[in-house]
Order: structure tokens, then sequence, then C-alpha cells
């Protein structure tokens, strides 16, 4: 690990941004290499052997370009395939779960936890496992919402429509007495004005990037891989889809001009979908 390697960050789609934008937050020198697999969004539907597949073939392709970690900013293959991804690659891969759930159980004050996650990440039952495991007796009450990625990718993060949808999905577990949600997918924190509306004032809401990049913090200044004070920002962003929707859309959520440069760069993908029917 050296210092003056990138760092890759991975996504279906726009959602990994909020976790980018915490990196240049909070270590402005790192230069970031972000992969968005617009071509397969959402993620929330697909099986677990495409999530392992395409989380597999994006790490291949940061680790070719340098990366000295990567982070796995995509709650659905953070659920069902950071193990298979630490276990086969030695470079560092930092997931989005665990740092949610640790700053959860930080906020709660009724130990009951809402979870709105994708179908996929709701199904791994990751976030309900993890908040168990390090505290038995807190009570977790999850909730798919896959409504939620699509409306992000077409840029729509706020208005009537959204404001329905976030109100439908939130109903049961607000009746539940909750006092803290984490946000289990990368897209929803930009919904999150809308959704703290909707909760009320009483509900803490978890974005797991401020934890997660926290954790991408620590492995880099175990590694001695920590980047100085003059480090450049000249990022990198590649996608399978449009570029240019992907660009325009995380333009207006984030407000990075060099978005503009996002490339459209399709990894070895179609070869197991055609083999698995699903191309």
């Amino acid at each position: 690990m050296l210092p003056v390697q990138p760092v890759g960050v991975f996504d279906s789609g726009v959602g990994g941004l909020t976790v980018a934008r915490e990196i240049t937050r909070q270590l402005p020198a790192e230069t970031i290499v972000y992969y968005g697999d617009t071509a397969h969004v959402p993620y929330g539907s697909r099986s677990v052997d495409e999530l392992i597949h395409f989380a597999d073939t994006i790490v291949g392709f940061l680790i070719a370009r340098g990366t000295k970690a990567i982070v796995d900013a995509c709650n659905t293959t953070s659920a069902v395939a950071l193990p298979y991804l630490q276990k086969k690659y030695a470079v560092p891969i930092v997931g989005v779960i665990n740092p949610g759930v640790a700053a959860a159980l930080q906020a709660t004050r009724n130990g009951r936890i809402g979870v709105i996650a994708t179908e996929a990440t709701i199904a791994s039952d990751a976030h309900r496992q993890a908040l168990l495991a390090r505290e038995p007796g807190v009570q977790v009450f999850p909730r798919a919402c896959p409504s939620f990625v699509p409306l992000v990718e077409e840029g729509k993060v706020s208005g009537p429509r959204v404001e329905a949808a976030v109100a439908e999905a939130l109903a049961p577990i607000l009746q539940a007495g909750i006092d803290t949600l984490i946000l289990g997918c990368t897209h929803y924190p930009f919904l999150a004005p809308v959704i703290q509306e909707v909760a009320g004032p009483g509900v803490t809401l978890i974005d797991p990037a401020a934890a997660t990049v926290g954790e991408l913090k620590n492995v880099l200044a175990r590694g001695c891989g920590l980047r100085g004070p003059h480090g450049s920002r000249a990022h990198d962003f590649y996608v399978s889809g449009d570029p240019r929707s992907f660009s325009e859309v995380g333009a207006k959520l984030v407000g990075w001009p060099e978005l503009a440069g996002t490339r459209k760069l399709e990894l070895d993908f179609k070869d197991y979908l055609d083999e698995a029917g699903l191309g």
C-alpha cells in the first residue's frame, strides 16, 4: 500500500457518491477511482450469484487500476458478496453494513431500530444479524423499499411522488416505535430530507457513509497508506451504462463538475449473464 495509490469505490449507480463525497470530506487528499454499474441498476432484485459476480468483476477492475483499498459502497453487495471478496483479494475491502450498525447502536435510546434497504439486502438479513450479534437485546424492524433506488437514479429526490413513496414505505416501521433508522442503501441519503420529514424529529437517521470512511481511514493508517496533505483530486469515474445520465444526475446530487468526465467502461459481465440465461 503506497500513499499515492487511489482509493476504489463501487456501487450499482449514483448511490456510492454519498460515500465518495464523504471521502472528500474526511480524506480530502485522496484520489478516487469510482465504478457505477449503471447497466445493471437496481441491484435489489438480482440473485446472490449475480451480485457476487458483478462485485467480483468490478473489484478486479479497481485492483487493476492500482487501488490501495476499496470501499464496497453498496449495501446489497456488502450484504452478500463482501466475505467472498475479502477472502479472495489481498487489497483491503471495506463494506458499509457494519459501520452503519455500529453507529445505530450508539444512537438508539429505546433499542428499536428500523432498517430500510433493497429487497436483496433485507432478504440477506445482514443488518439484523449484525445488530443482534453486537446487542442481543435490540429489536430490529426491516423494510424493503424497491422504489427508492429508481427515484434517485432519475434524480428525483423531492416532490409529491417521492413524499408518497417514502410515507408508504415507512408507515409500518414507524408504527413499531423505532427511534433510529438505518439508511441501508447508499442511494437513500439523497432522500434523507424527505425521510426525516416523514419520520419526524424523534427518529435519528443513520447514514453509514461517515462511519464507513472512518473505517477506511483506519485501514489506510494501519497500512501506511494515508496520502499527505497535498494530494490530487483528479478523481476518475466509470460506468457500465450511459455516462451522460450518470454525470447529469450525479452532478445534480453532489454538485461535482468533474462528473462531466465520466467514461463508459463495459466490464466482462456479459458472458456470465448469457450462461445464466439472464442476458
